[in-house]
């Protein structure tokens, strides 16, 4: 669903910019659909992964298997992340042949480095999703919830420091974020500030939210085996 809304997305977004007349806004009018189709895809495998089970009643076998359940979950979610990427191409195309935008990679290689950076950390904080709907009945009032705060929070079309003065701190702690901005200035001729620094930043994010979701998927399991609430049928 959400590589099939990324086009329309993108028309809406590069509408409203050409209406407004701001061409110094088209990055952002493409960049965003592609942004959000890989948060929206990777929260979406992260619950429906977990429904899936839960209703084919192979969640408990998974669970009981010697084997741990966290590298399945982060192969699944990263597998699917990375197909995601998609998006971008597709965002890039409507710009291209239906608005004759054409963007170009001042930094192409800090460009694909963030890209690579952006996919590891949304597949650690969608482990982190992943854990948590183990707990729920449904993972999909969730995925409903969390996507618009993120949108706003990673500043995907508005640039964070546009926000309110309030929540840029929030901001910060947030990998897309740093993945936004730094995506958007390596499309400029400049060069990205501090690039390498801002890399470190998404991955380290990344990597702390994917132990957090490992040792929430422990926490979960170990609750979930106790209380017997696993199954619809619990």
């Amino acid at each position: 669903m959400a590589l099939a809304t990324t086009p329309l997305m993108t028309v809406i977004f590069l509408a409203i910019v050409h209406h407004g007349a701001r061409p110094d806004l088209e990055a952002n009018a493409v960049l965003a659909p592609a942004l959000i189709a890989l948060w929206g895809m990777s929260l979406l495998i992260a619950g429906d992964m977990i429904d899936v089970e839960r209703e084919n009643g192979t969640l408990e076998a998974l669970i009981a298997a010697p084997t741990s359940l966290w590298p399945l979950l982060t192969g699944r979610i990263a597998v699917v992340t990375s197909v995601s990427l998609l998006g971008l191409a597709e965002s890039w195309c409507v710009a291209k042949f239906a608005f004759g935008v054409t963007l170009t990679l001042g930094s192409p290689t800090v460009f694909v480095f963030a890209l690579i950076a952006t996919v590891f950390a949304m597949s650690g904080w969608a482990g982190v999703m992943s854990s948590l709907f183990v707990l729920s009945r449904s993972a999909r009032i969730f995925q409903n919830s969390l996507s618009f705060p993120f949108y706003i929070l990673g500043g995907v079309l508005v640039p964070v420091a546009l926000l309110p003065g309030f929540l840029q701190p929030l901001s910060h702690a947030v990998f897309l974020s740093w993945s936004s901005d730094l995506l958007r200035e390596s499309l400029l001729s400049e060069a990205p500030r501090a690039p390498l620094l801002r890399i470190l930043v998404i991955v380290l994010l990344g990597a702390a939210s994917g132990l957090l979701g490992r040792g929430l998927l422990a926490v979960v399991l170990n609750r979930a085996r106790t209380t017997g609430t696993i199954s619809f049928g619990s």
